[in-house]
């Protein structure tokens, strides 16, 4: 996240949402467009295409974001780079609300096919097509963009959207940590055949390369962030106590550390109070979700 922020540059503000954009965004702007340039016979269009291609992008984020924040997550930055856009998105630790978050991008897509398939119409006919064959092509261009994302974001690859929506669809079934593991597992193969296709088709394409290696990256931070989250499952617990907002009971011994004296010890034993300098400490952090709750609501 903040390697992607060094650098950006603040477009707007919606919704309490903050759109950045990327430096880089501007040097691969100007190759995409160069290359686009070919299909037209006026560069306008090559740009419009371009910049219509972000604009579809930036609503399918804008998805992501909102229906975070519709299930009572936390989303305020959007951030567009030379691979698409990011939405920052921190949903509650639960399957569904996950699933609606990751799911609401693609849908938005969805949404826009018909309208997307309406102005690739209005393109053919209106009078200013005559004598504007590039209008024609416009049209059926930002139609495919808008497929294209949608087919892409919507493989069964972590970490797309499909990839994601798998991962959250197996963690009602056998947890969090388990359902990224098998998520990341498969994103690896997936990734795979995606460079097989690509290369297929499009062979030494730099694209390929980049989006592979984006994918690997991530696929492999979460098959590491899975076996830290399994090891974490495995340890005993304190059947006495339970997460208010998760459900799941603290590690058996785990001890914080005094804010006013630093010294370790176990709050759910003395309800939240220092045995060594008597400081109270109200409010307990859930490792397994991450929210804070007062140490009253934790005990069964």
């Amino acid at each position: 996240m903040l390697s992607l922020q060094n650098g950006s540059i603040k477009l707007f503000r919606f919704a309490g949402i903050q759109v950045f954009l990327h430096w880089s965004w501007f040097l691969v702007a100007a190759y995409s467009v160069s290359v686009r340039r070919d299909r037209y016979h006026e560069l306008f269009y090559a740009l419009a295409e371009y910049l219509a291609l972000f604009a579809i992008v930036l609503l399918h984020e804008f998805g992501h974001s909102l229906a975070c924040r519709q299930v009572g997550g936390r989303s305020d930055q959007i951030v567009l780079w030379p691979l698409g856009g990011i939405a920052f998105v921190q949903p509650p630790h639960r399957p569904g609300a996950m699933l609606w978050s990751i799911a609401a991008g693609p849908l938005v897509n969805v949404v826009l096919m018909p309208l997307a398939w309406w102005f690739w119409g209005w393109c053919e006919t209106t009078p200013l097509a005559a004598g504007s064959p590039d209008l024609l092509r416009f049209g059926a261009a930002v139609f495919w963009i808008n497929a294209g994302l949608l087919i892409f974001n919507i493989l069964p690859v972590y970490p797309l959207d499909g990839g994601q929506i798998v991962q959250s669809l197996l963690w009602f079934v056998v947890g969090y940590a388990r359902s990224l593991y098998i998520a990341s597992l498969l994103g690896f193969a997936g990734v795979a055949g995606i460079v097989a296709l690509s290369w297929y088709f499009d062979p030494g394409s730099i694209w390929t390369v980049v989006i592979a290696v984006f994918l690997v990256s991530r696929c492999w931070q979460s098959f590491k962030h899975a076996r830290e989250r399994l090891a974490f499952e495995r340890r005993p617990r304190n059947t006495l106590f339970a997460c208010p907002v998760c459900r799941a009971s603290p590690i058996t011994g785990l001890a914080i550390a005094c804010g006013a004296c630093g010294q370790p010890f176990e709050p759910y034993a003395t309800g939240g109070r220092c045995p060594a300098c008597g400081a109270l400490h109200p409010d307990i952090r859930c490792l397994d979700c991450g929210e804070m709750r007062p140490i009253e609501a934790w005990r069964r």
